[in-house]
């Protein structure tokens, strides 16, 4: 065969190899709910104001390197070979760590200890965690605040080996030091570490703990309410059913399944409503077994945890949503959940409760301070921002003055995802002549 002839059909060869991708789109769908986002939309021809879109030919660029055929494949060829050879992963969210461990890339900054909060926002988030603690004690609720830890917190060991943390203390340290002699602050960690499991009660390639973690964790927040927890039977089994959603990131063709404990005790309780998964933002339960009332704001981490808490609560809620509703639980237990990568979020988003009147004795009116209003529900919703501080903030409003939390509601003020110590943020039932005061 002549030389011209091979160079042909070698040429031939790599051009289909390259056009099967293409060619075979039509008869592909390209899956996002294992990659967990949202895959580019096909671009449209016009903008919003009729004209012809500029930006049509790079975003179809992003369509196309989303969804030619067998991406999947190819990207999870590409993380099995990272992993293997390099030791790194091909996706910035998930960390390759050592005998099969991977870790959520979100959580790097806890880990390094970087990037930490300010000792006043530490000092923000324990001030508003009283605050939340002063109204339940007035109205008859049980109120526990827990943190979950992140995996690399718990079970350091398996992260790689250029990862060396700072001397510093994290976030959750930080907290934990500054509740430790408070009765309403569950220290989760500890809870975790003095369990005498056989196993890690966390998975190896999810972000979350597994079944018998979130058992752990019940049985310390039941403990701390003075209250027995759920009976499990008489064994735990192993199955390997639970789709890692780490190791979904970055080997999306593979049905890469990981350990998940099962106990064998038969649960009665019943979700009410509309029920579509553990992920819902509100789930409402009732167990004919169960005692009391129970609001538990949670995270992805409530999702395991949810199950023990549903049997032992004749009537339990379950919500993601932000801000929390606090007014109108009496009577009721109250749980916070928040994972120890979110801790930052507690001095975020104020609660929803009308906010506790005070002398304010001490403070001296802010003429700088930054006011906004807005009308949410029965309430007004006042917030803003004052200068460096490192006290405490009150709103004065028709002639009483309110205790408002430390939070800086960064998407009501056009500035997500910044951080700032000296945010304040408050709900009343009515307000006019509005001024804040500063105690320092």
């Amino acid at each position: 065969m002549k030389r011209s002839t091979l160079y042909r059909l070698y040429s031939a060869v790599f051009i289909g190899m390259c056009l099967v991708p293409a060619v075979c789109m039509p008869f592909s769908k390209a899956d996002s709910s294992k990659e967990k986002r949202q895959l580019a939309e096909f671009p449209k021809i016009k903008n919003e104001e009729g004209g012809l879109n500029a930006d049509f030919f790079s975003q179809f660029d992003n369509w196309f390197s989303e969804h030619f055929a067998f991406r999947q494949q190819m990207v999870t060829a590409d993380g099995r070979l990272r992993a293997a050879v390099l030791g790194t992963s091909p996706n910035e969210d998930v960390i390759v760590g050592s005998d099969g461990w991977l870790y959520y890339g979100e959580t790097a900054a806890d880990y390094l200890r970087t990037d930490t909060l300010t000792q006043q926002g530490i000092d923000n988030i324990v001030h508003n965690l009283d605050l939340i603690n002063g109204y339940c004690q007035q109205n008859g609720i049980d109120f526990i605040f827990t943190c979950s830890p992140n995996k690399n917190t718990l079970y350091p060991e398996n992260m790689p080996k250029n990862y060396v943390p700072s001397d510093n203390m994290s976030n959750y340290e930080m907290l934990s030091e500054k509740l430790a002699d408070r009765e309403y602050y569950l220290d989760m960690k500890s809870a975790l570490l003095g369990a005498d499991a056989s196993m890690p009660l966390y998975h190896k390639t999810d972000t979350h703990w597994n079944n018998m973690g979130a058992y752990v964790g019940h049985t310390a927040i039941m403990s701390k309410l003075g209250r027995e927890s759920c009976p499990v039977g008489t064994s735990w089994s192993v199955k390997n059913d639970r789709l890692g959603d780490l190791a979904a990131m970055i080997y999306p063709a593979e049905d890469a399944k990981d350990a998940q404990l099962y106990c064998d005790h038969e649960f009665t309780y019943q979700y009410l409503g509309h029920f579509r998964a553990l992920d819902d933002v509100s789930i409402k339960t009732s167990s004919e077994s169960g005692q009391g009332e129970l609001t538990m704001y949670r995270d992805s981490y409530g999702e395991a945890i949810l199950p023990f808490m549903a049997e032992t609560f004749a009537s339990a809620e379950f919500s993601r949503a932000v801000p929390y509703i606090i007014d109108g639980l009496n009577n009721r237990t109250l749980i916070i959940e928040i994972v120890e990568r979110n801790l930052g979020n507690l001095q975020k988003y104020a609660p929803v409760m009308t906010a506790p009147e005070t002398d304010g004795e001490g403070a001296a009116e802010c003429a700088d301070a930054d006011i906004h209003t807005e009308q949410y529900g029965p309430y007004m919703h006042i917030f803003g921002t004052v200068p460096e501080y490192n006290g405490r903030i009150f709103i004065k409003a028709d002639g009483k003055v309110y205790e408002a939390f430390n939070c800086f509601e960064d998407k009501l003020l056009g500035c997500e995802g910044e951080r700032n110590d000296c945010g304040f943020s408050a709900y009343i039932q009515s307000a006019e002549d509005i001024s804040v005061l500063v105690k320092n």
